[in-house]
């Protein structure tokens, strides 16, 4: 079934609106393509004006950048760790905007969105100090 992104049949205080059209090709949105922990894979997309869109279908690295001497380096992806967007994402190996990564380095947080940008961008989490 066809996600379609145009405007909703009810206003938010539960008004309908009349429909003064029917639906159009270009208000129908794409399935959902998820990003998941592997060798890398991309795929192109068409995208109004002719543009393109890269889609990441599978990442093994991520530009983390560390917080405290702010640079950015390019580490392989463990796993995921944990994903506010869907908790059954975690055990699929998932990633989306949001979701801590283990990296390399340790603890990362994906700031990208790998389904638009084509890319994995991360920030490095600091870990609470512990008392010893």
């Amino acid at each position: 079934m066809a996600l379609w992104q145009g405007r909703a049949k009810r206003k938010s205080t539960g008004g309908r609106y009349r429909p003064f059209r029917k639906k159009r090709k270009h208000e129908i949105g794409r399935e959902q393509q998820f990003a998941f922990v592997g060798p890398q894979r991309s795929k192109l997309y068409r995208t109004k004006g002719a543009n393109q869109k890269v889609r990441v279908l599978k990442a093994e690295f991520a530009n983390v950048l560390d917080p405290r001497t702010s640079v950015t380096k390019k580490v392989k992806i463990v796993t995921v760790k944990e994903n506010t967007s869907n908790p059954h994402f975690v055990t699929r190996n998932i990633i989306t905007r949001g979701a801590v990564v283990q990296t390399e380095l340790g603890l990362a947080k994906v700031t990208s969105r790998p389904g638009q940008d084509g890319v994995v961008n991360a920030v490095l989490l600091e870990l609470p100090k512990t008392a010893a």
